[in-house]
């Protein structure tokens, strides 16, 4: 008897076009001004919607990092050895530019078609982004110190991956990553007690330090260079750290242990130890939560990406799935139970990207525009709270779309589910985040008026959005109890933006069900309870990428 024949199995999902596929993110890059980058997108996305690369994810996944302290003749080497296929997808960031490429490309829509390329090589495997975003973030602090800015830079933006354990100096291209956080103080970094002592001035190095203490979280730790923060004697500074000293010596980096984390297991983090590590001083002395801010800045619009492009991937997963699934006589994707389901996958995850693309076009657009500044300072806490809250939620759902097969492996949906909770916790956790919105709107009292102009630009089209416009900013004007609130008034924040973005460039059918669910109050604790009415075949065939 034939009792191995398979039928009713949708087929893999690869050998199709990541970028391509996806209309919503092709539209954001027209319209943020990226649209000379749509070539290189496509071929980007096809590299990444092909088996090989799946394939790849999988590997470095299944091979976690491995921590080596000493050589076996018991010298300390603090190495850690990745699978090959992490180093080919690291390669293939680096030489796309996804580490870097806005700062040394000046056309405009630079961070918007990095953005992209972020988005879609992150749904490959997430881990190996790590170390990308740190690089790409490092550079605007290291700004602030035109001798280090000057060294560094060139290097930083280099598209040549080099996976060798050398000093820099003998490198074309290096990596950056930070070590911020002590086990006494986490997200309170000013609780650090690691401590840094000047050794004087040499010629062209300027001051010198010798940092002391140990680091809880030291994000890719193979990186060749650290921001890291310590107490001066003028107090809490940035410094920066190289792996290997100007003379081609190790530096005093003592790794401890790897992280066995939750998720996000292809990429190594670490506690470590720095036994007298040298070290540069980056921006002012006792201003090192300043000197930082704009390297967290910008590794949190990484975190909304990496959010967003994690859902995306769930929604192509569970939406091919359902078109080629059977069950009770017809394709799962014709029954309305899951049509609603899905549809409301789709929605979440557009609404997502809507946000992110907007971001990453403030970013582009900062610089000279007083508008678009002082909505980047806002938006960024605001949008990156909700999304990361979110991405758990909806990646969950989208599993379970696939029943049983979306809990093996293979499926990829258990490590997207894996790997959702890291950005709700990376560069400030939800009550972190919260409490930075409300520093910028006291701050900032303008970045809230930009806010809501940037929502006024949809006003008129739909009634529940301008309802609730009105009415969160009449709750804004209330500070009385204003923090045990917070989450949600920033909530509905994020919600309101994202209705805003929805209605001005989304397909009606999802503007309308994203306003009627979440802005009008039509909607339940789960997802796939979206209102009746809702063009939900409209919604799914949008979302539902299609091979071939």
């Amino acid at each position: 008897m034939a009792t191995h024949e398979v039928f009713n199995q949708p087929p893999s999902l690869v050998d199709y076009d990541v970028f391509g596929q996806d209309h919503v993110l092709v539209e954001a890059v027209h319209r943020e001004g990226a649209g000379w980058a749509v070539d290189d997108l496509r071929d980007l996305g096809g590299l990444a919607g092909s088996a090989q690369a799946v394939e790849w994810g999988f590997q470095a996944n299944a091979a976690p990092p491995v921590l080596r302290t000493h050589d076996r003749f018991g010298y300390r080497i603090d190495s850690v050895g990745y699978h090959p296929a992490y180093h080919r997808l690291m390669s293939i960031a680096v030489e796309r530019g996804l580490h870097a490429a806005p700062w040394a490309d000046g056309r405009a829509g630079a961070h918007v078609a990095r953005a992209a390329a972020f988005f879609v090589w992150s749904q490959v495997e997430a881990g190996h982004g790590c170390p990308i975003s740190m690089t790409y973030s490092v550079i605007p602090a290291l700004r602030a110190e035109l001798e280090l800015a000057t060294e560094w830079e060139p290097r930083l933006v280099s598209r040549s991956y080099d996976e060798r354990d050398m000093p820099a100096l003998g490198k074309v291209g290096v990596l950056a990553g930070m070590a911020l956080t002590e086990k006494q103080g986490g997200s309170d970094v000013r609780a650090n007690t690691t401590v840094a002592e000047p050794l004087g001035t040499s010629t062209g190095r300027g001051t010198e330090y010798r940092i002391t203490g140990h680091k809880w979280f030291c994000s890719a730790p193979m990186s060749d260079v650290f921001l890291a923060l310590a107490q001066a004697p003028g107090g809490l500074s940035c410094f920066l750290v190289p792996r290997w000293t100007p003379d081609g010596e190790r530096n005093a980096i003592r790794l401890q242990r790897l992280k066995d984390k939750l998720g996000n297991r292809s990429n190594a983090s670490s506690e470590i130890e720095f036994d007298g590590a040298w070290a540069r001083m980056v921006g002012e002395e006792g201003r090192g939560v300043r000197s930082i801010i704009e390297m967290v800045d910008h590794t949190r619009l990484d975190c909304v990406i990496g959010s967003s492009s994690g859902m995306r991937q769930a929604v192509a997963q569970a939406t091919h799935h359902a078109a080629h699934r059977r069950a009770f006589g017809a394709e799962l994707i014709d029954k309305p139970l899951m049509q609603n389901v899905l549809a409301d996958l789709a929605v979440e995850s557009e609404a997502a990207t809507l946000g992110a693309l907007r971001l990453a076009g403030a970013y582009d657009r900062a610089a000279g525009d007083e508008h678009e500044a002082l909505f980047r300072r806002l938006a960024t806490p605001v949008v990156k709270y909700w999304v990361c809250k979110r991405q758990p939620t909806h990646v969950g759902e989208a599993l379970e779309s696939l029943g049983g097969n979306g809990y093996v492996e293979e499926s990829i949906l258990p490590r997207l589910y894996r790997e959702a909770p890291v950005n709700g916790v990376w560069e400030g956790s939800g009550n972190v985040i919260v409490l930075d919105v409300l520093r910028a709107m006291a701050r900032e009292p303008r970045s809230v008026d930009a806010f809501f102009d940037e929502v006024a630009l949809a006003a008129g089209a739909d009634a529940t959005l301008d309802a609730a416009a009105t009415a969160l900013r009449a709750d804004l004007g209330d500070i009385n109890g204003i923090d045990g609130r917070a989450r949600r008034l920033v909530e509905r924040m994020a919600l309101l933006l994202q209705g805003a973005l929805a209605v001005r460039y989304a397909h009606p059918a999802v503007a309308d069900a994203f306003c009627a669910s979440r802005l009008g109050g039509d909607w339940g604790v789960a997802l796939g309870t979206l209102p009746a009415g809702a063009d939900l075949r409209t919604i799914i065939e949008r979302a539902r990428p299609n091979p071939g």
